[in-house]
């Protein structure tokens, strides 16, 4: 991400989420919150997708950042022109990741980073559902693929 980007991030920590309401992230605590018809609630734990596609992750309230400062995990455009449109061959980086945080025999389920990697599997299917190319990677394929060697917010399941 462009610092210009990661800067304007920090100074308005706001986003639009695309089931609609607006997402506020208190830079000092990373508390999210979000406002849907004037009235402000926190946000609850899981993966949202916001407007311009990225997605925010939340854990026990709080923002889950990739880069310093709170903010949806983002990225690189480079990267994403990279995977996206990509064959894929075998599990996809979602599945792939549902498998490390869920354990191959589901053994995991109960653990909070399991429900986050299901999250994103799910919206990885619809958005391959929804595509021409089904056996393509999607925009959400890489944000998994991108996360899939988090070990601290995707330890594997033992």
């Amino acid at each position: 991400m462009p610092t210009g980007a990661t800067d304007a991030l920090a100074a308005d920590p706001q986003y639009s989420l695309q089931q609609g309401g607006v997402v506020s992230v208190d830079p000092d605590t990373n508390r999210a919150s979000v406002t849907r018809n004037g009235v402000t609630t926190p946000l609850w734990d899981g993966t949202h997708r916001l407007q311009d596609g990225s997605i925010l992750i939340i854990r026990r309230g709080t923002s889950v950042p990739r880069e310093p400062g709170p903010g949806p995990r983002r990225v690189p455009e480079t990267e994403i022109e990279q995977w996206e449109g990509a064959l894929i061959v075998g599990y996809s980086p979602c599945e792939r990741l549902v498998h490390r945080a869920c354990g191959v025999d589901h053994q995991c389920l109960e653990r909070e980073a399991c429900n986050l990697a299901q999250q994103l599997l799910n919206m990885e299917q619809e958005e391959r559902t929804l595509s021409d190319s089904r056996n393509r990677m999607t925009y959400t394929s890489g944000q998994c693929q991108n996360v899939i060697h988090d070990a601290k917010l995707f330890p594997y399941c033992r």
